[in-house]
């Protein structure tokens, strides 16, 4: 390793989280260490066309996902050896996004219907995973950094279909508390080192993270792709800035409307409790309807036809 590197690119920008998954050892590793199967047990992974987002310009910053075909060696009890086929989507998101579960099953589900054609049977449905490494924490009351979904039966704890799965991994959950080691763990901390030092220490406790450590170097080394690096995160830092200032201006705007607003229904209703008030005032000194809509008028300087609304909510006689 080149020691006296001193850039190194984050690798939980999606840029360069991107530019790693796409080395077959690092992404092998990495896949190996989420699923929790030995490296053996994947016969190999494939780089998939990325056009899930194709059509939805509400991404506007462009989220870059990376689509995988996993082949998972599978040994039957007849000591036969079988492949198994699923797809997974991978995406890192800095920025907070409070309707990511929402986000996720739609993408998952579009990953799904997408693999079966006019004609096509349902045989042909493989397992669809989606994975998403957060820098932001999406469970507030959990302690726990990984979480991992199923369709479960709601009492009976039954798996409906293991073909839908959702992965979450919540980076800002690692600097709260001590986790026990395991190797996805290793995974985490390496996507979430900033400093030479981070990334070292999750390098020396996992050969395939040391593999993603090499790779980091190289890239970061390459003059190319470090101005592209520093285009995107500059691209993200400047998009989160415009979404926090627009958040932030609306939030001023909303509180001084409120405000006018909530002004002009207090006078509105203070206007009508006096009205209220006179006319029971009239009512009780037994003055005529003509007279009481005349002191309307005058006193609280009414239209004839507001003073009338007043005078048939109120005139009870």
């Amino acid at each position: 390793m080149n020691c006296e590197q001193t850039f190194l690119m984050k690798p939980k920008v999606d840029f360069c989280f991107k530019e790693l998954m796409e080395d077959a050892e690092v992404r092998k590793g990495f896949i190996s260490a989420l699923l929790g199967i030995r490296l053996e047990e994947i016969a190999w992974t494939k780089l998939l066309p990325t056009h899930l987002r194709k059509n939805h310009p509400e991404d506007k910053l462009g989220i870059l996902d990376i689509r995988v075909s996993v082949y998972e060696q599978i040994k039957e009890a007849d000591n036969t050896a079988s492949r198994k086929e699923s797809q997974m989507d991978l995406e890192i998101q800095l920025a907070p996004f409070p309707l990511w579960p929402e986000r996720s099953i739609f993408y998952l589900a579009k990953m799904f219907t997408g693999e079966i054609h006019k004609g096509e049977s349902y045989e042909v449905l493989k397992k669809c995973i989606h994975v998403g490494i957060l820098d932001f924490v999406l469970f507030e009351e959990e302690e726990e950094f990984y979480s991992c979904f199923h369709l479960w039966e709601d009492h009976r704890r039954q798996l409906y279909t293991d073909k839908l799965e959702i992965h979450i991994l919540e980076l800002p959950k690692l600097k709260e508390r001590n986790y026990p080691s395991t190797e996805l763990l290793n995974w985490a901390r390496f996507f979430n080192a900033e400093q030479k030092e981070e990334f070292e220490m999750a390098a020396e406790a996992s050969p395939q993270v040391e593999k993603a450590y090499e790779r980091l170097i190289d890239i970061s080394a390459d003059e190319e792709k470090r101005l592209e690096y520093e285009a995107r995160e500059k691209a993200i830092r400047d998009h989160n800035y415009l979404m926090d200032y627009n958040l932030k201006r609306g939030r001023e705007e909303g509180q001084k409307k409120g405000m006018e607003l909530g002004i002009k229904q207090g006078i509105e209703q203070g206007i009508e409790q006096g009205a209220k008030a006179l006319i029971e005032m009239c009512l009780e000194d037994s003055r005529s309807r003509e007279e009481t809509s005349s002191r309307l008028i005058r006193r609280l300087c009414l239209s004839p036809e507001t003073a009338e609304e007043y005078l048939k909510k109120y005139w009870m006689v």
